[in-house]
């Protein structure tokens, strides 16, 4: 029973850490939310209109790059470069995106594959050129910059804080899409938006989501880019922040796609997404916090208690996990303390999650949607298992068609 209780208490701290990290987000971001998506420039310096450089990386993206770069070139001025790479493309990626007004690095290496390696080549291409600019936008393929004048305005706040800045990253399901689309729809507001925009409140840095990214130049030239890492944008921002520059939320300005319609290509997105996010957690949180706590640095480890946040579904598939072994001690005669603090977490979970659905995700999921949702959270069960038994490793592209 001894062993039995020390796991216990165990797991009850490493858990209640990221529930109560969620409850102080959402708490904090209640105040700033609203019933529509924020599309108004925050107050930014006043001066000349900085030069940019929006850097596209592109993998067999031929459906949707022409449509982008015209969507991107319309936001942009004479002086700015707009440059996609072309990253092993086996389709008529390249081509499009020159015929709609993009340059094009293209590079072909069977052997370096992800978004990491794209990026490098792509600020390497730039670095070559005559001029230079002064800030660096990274977009997705598949993105749109909703908001006027968030491409500038973005560079002009990186160029004023001199760290790198991240826009609200939406993704939206389809219309007439299935109840795990819009679940997963949901999900992504609280990492992406909640989240974000309490920290933003307390102070704190943000993660980098991978697109709508914003770094002044100097900083753009030396960042450790080329890697396979399956999520690059969790790992760069990481980085970043270990140099004093961590990154800031803008939530004025909306990038945002869709889901892809097909299951399998959701799941294969999803499966990339979170066995990255485990992985960042299991190898790179322990020393994020080592490092916040040796150099007495709060941003940093504000920014390591944002990253040791679960995926939603899985938090919550653990802590049932831990409340149905906290009942059997008690029966067994361990005491109720530990019974009493699962259930605890778990009702403040619930709590941050209706309050969170409350204030950004009616219009995503209805209430009666909400009943349904614990067959979603079983649903990826397999999904966080096979991070142990069947985990992926690669960088995967997601199929659009």
């Amino acid at each position: 029973m001894a062993w039995l209780m020390v796991f216990l208490w165990a797991a009850l701290l490493l858990l209640g850490v990221p529930v109560l990290v969620l409850a102080l987000q959402v708490g904090a971001a209640w105040p700033r939310r609203a019933d529509g998506l924020p599309l108004q420039m925050p107050d930014v310096p006043v001066g000349p209109t900085p030069r940019i450089a929006v850097l596209v990386p592109a993998h067999d993206e031929a459906v949707v790059i022409g449509q982008t770069v015209r969507r991107l070139r319309d936001a942009l001025t004479p002086q700015d470069v707009l440059c996609v790479v072309a990253d092993n493309c086996g389709d008529d990626t390249a081509r499009i995106a020159r015929e709609a007004g993009a340059q094009v690095a293209e590079r072909f290496d069977a052997q370096r594959r992800g978004k990491g390696y794209a990026l490098d080549h792509g600020v390497r291409h730039l670095s070559a050129l005559e001029w230079a600019p002064d800030a660096l936008l990274i977009v997705d393929a598949d993105c749109t910059v909703a908001t006027a004048g968030g491409l500038h305005g973005l560079a002009r706040l990186a160029l004023a804080q001199g760290r790198p800045v991240q826009a609200l990253d939406l993704m939206h399901a389809p219309e007439g899409a299935g109840l795990k689309l819009r679940v997963a729809a949901f999900a992504w507001r609280v990492k992406n938006w909640v989240r974000p925009l309490g920290a933003l409140a307390m102070g704190w840095p943000c993660q980098l989501m991978g697109t709508g990214m914003a770094f002044p130049w100097a900083m753009a030239r030396q960042m450790p880019l080329a890697s396979g890492e399956l999520v690059e944008d969790m790992q760069l921002g990481m980085a970043l922040a270990l140099t004093g520059t961590p990154p800031l939320f803008c939530p004025q300005v909306l990038v945002s796609s869709e889901f892809p319609d097909a299951a399998s290509a959701v799941q294969s997105q999803r499966r990339r997404w979170e066995h990255g996010h485990l992985g960042m957690i299991v190898r790179h949180v322990p020393r994020l916090f080592g490092q916040a706590i040796a150099r007495r640095d709060g941003r940093l480890l504000a920014l390591a208690l944002d990253l040791a946040v679960p995926p939603l579904a899985l938090l919550v598939l653990l802590l049932l996990a831990v409340n149905a072994l906290a009942l059997l001690t008690a029966l067994l005669g361990g005491g109720a303390a530990p019974l009493v603090l699962a259930m605890a977490c778990l009702a403040l979970l619930a709590a941050g999650i209706l309050a969170a659905w409350w204030g950004w995700g009616r219009a995503v999921v209805s209430a009666r949607d909400l009943l349904a949702v614990p067959w979603y959270v079983l649903s990826k069960l397999p999904l966080y298992l096979g991070y142990w038994f069947k985990r992926q490793k690669e960088w995967v592209r997601t199929d659009r068609e």
